[in-house]
């Protein structure tokens, strides 16, 4: 007969170890609420997996302000603005002039290493590398969470609240009986086509770009590192691309009159990343809550998914944090109806933008057109852009910190 599993005991149990599992835990940390995380990774795969880059305003306020993260504003880029390019003819979107508020370039993975070591620093426990994580018991007071540490020893810990914080393929939300949640999803019939370069960048602000031959976007990583994409059948290999053959697909969907020209180098990595749009609700069971991508994912195109991931960190922490600290279980009981509120003005901006931006094989002619005049109406309207600018620099936060 095998052991029974080492038994730790925690407040919050937090599955989950990227930018939203951090956080929460460090907030509840602020707070004096002792937290336990997990993670089936480990922590150098984390730290080296490169995803999305862009900081909306409230969530550089956010992470900046409780301490989460210090290097962001001396090495991270504020970006003022951001360029639309529509058949090679540059549109600004200038996000301070037109809602006061910036967005900074900061990739994820160097989030997650100022998590780690504000946790590492406050001596938070967290397991990375763990397996066979098995949340349980969240329709009582006593849940728990087994799995097996790096080390192959069997642990259980027995929480009062269990977040899944654990991404896309959430064993926690896969956890909840079909009967209780509902699934929202929609598949696109495109993809990116994404690389990683050794270049410096080709321009100072990110530049979304509409042609003829569909879409690009010129980003950036660093002074030497640049991320670039361009849209592809999801059914694309990337193994088949040369960098040569990559850097002139992408110079075709951003020429223009102007003569812009992209900066090149080495290609490093390249991917195909889907697009899928995701809900599901409600983002609680019992004592057993959902933050981040564990709940919803949204498309790329207008860098929510982080963004929607912290917001929904903030909400949950104040629930929880009155839970706890008052006996106030208020918060919990109106957190997924309040954090699906902002998921769903999301899920419209994401698809919204993805649709104007891309060339979609299954729309007719009327619609590629429709469309086309919709993006020269929002373009040329101030309000249209302001709208843009105040959907993509993040809506003002409903709360505060207190």
């Amino acid at each position: 007969m095998a052991p029974p599993p080492e038994e730790l005991r925690t407040t919050v149990c937090i599955v989950g170890a990227g930018p939203a599992g951090l956080t929460l835990a460090h907030l509840l940390h602020t707070a004096g609420i002792d937290s336990i995380v997990l993670d089936d990774r480990d922590r150098e795969t984390i730290a080296t997996t490169h995803r999305a880059g862009i900081l909306e305003q409230g969530s550089v306020e956010l992470l900046a302000s409780t301490g989460a993260i210090s290097r962001v504003h001396a090495h991270g880029h504020e970006h003022e603005g951001t360029v639309f390019r529509v058949d090679g003819v540059d549109h600004r979107i200038d996000f301070q002039g037109l809602v006061g508020a910036s967005v900074w370039l900061y990739p994820q993975n160097e989030v997650f290493v100022d998590l780690a070591q504000t946790r590492d620093a406050a001596g938070g426990t967290v397991f990375y590398g763990v397996s066979d994580t098995s949340p349980a018991a969240f329709d009582t007071d006593r849940p728990h969470v087994d799995f097996t540490d790096a080390d192959g020893t069997p642990r259980r810990i027995v929480c009062d609240w269990l977040v899944g914080a654990d991404g896309s393929r959430s064993v926690c939300r896969n956890a909840i009986p079909e009967a209780e949640r509902q699934r929202f999803s929609l598949e696109y019939p495109f993809a990116w086509f994404g690389i990683l370069c050794e270049a410096p960048p080709s321009a100072p602000e990110l530049i979304y770009s509409r042609s003829e031959r569909g879409f690009a976007l010129i980003s950036q990583r660093s002074d030497t590192v640049q991320r670039m994409y361009f849209q592809c059948s999801p059914d694309e290999d990337a193994s088949a691309w040369s960098d040569d053959r990559i850097f002139a697909e992408l110079q075709a969907r951003v020429d223009g009159p102007d003569g812009f020209e992209l900066t090149t180098g080495p290609v490093f990595e390249r991917t195909v990343l889907p697009f899928r749009s995701y809900v599901s609700e409600p983002m609680r069971s019992g004592r057993l809550l959902l933050a981040g991508d564990a709940a919803h994912t949204v498309p790329p195109t207008g860098a929510k998914g982080l963004n929607l991931a912290l917001q929904d960190v903030r909400v949950l922490f104040e629930a929880l944090r009155d839970a706890v600290l008052s006996g106030d279980e208020s918060g919990v009981d109106g957190y997924s109806d309040r954090a699906l509120q902002r998921v769903w003005k999301a899920q419209n901006f994401s698809y919204w933008v993805t649709s104007l931006m891309h060339r979609d094989p299954q729309a007719g002619d009327f619609e590629t057109r429709r469309r086309a005049g919709e993006l020269r109406g929002l373009l040329e309207s101030d309000h249209g852009r302001a709208y843009l600018a105040e959907a993509y620099t993040g809506w003002p936060r409903e709360s505060r910190l207190t």
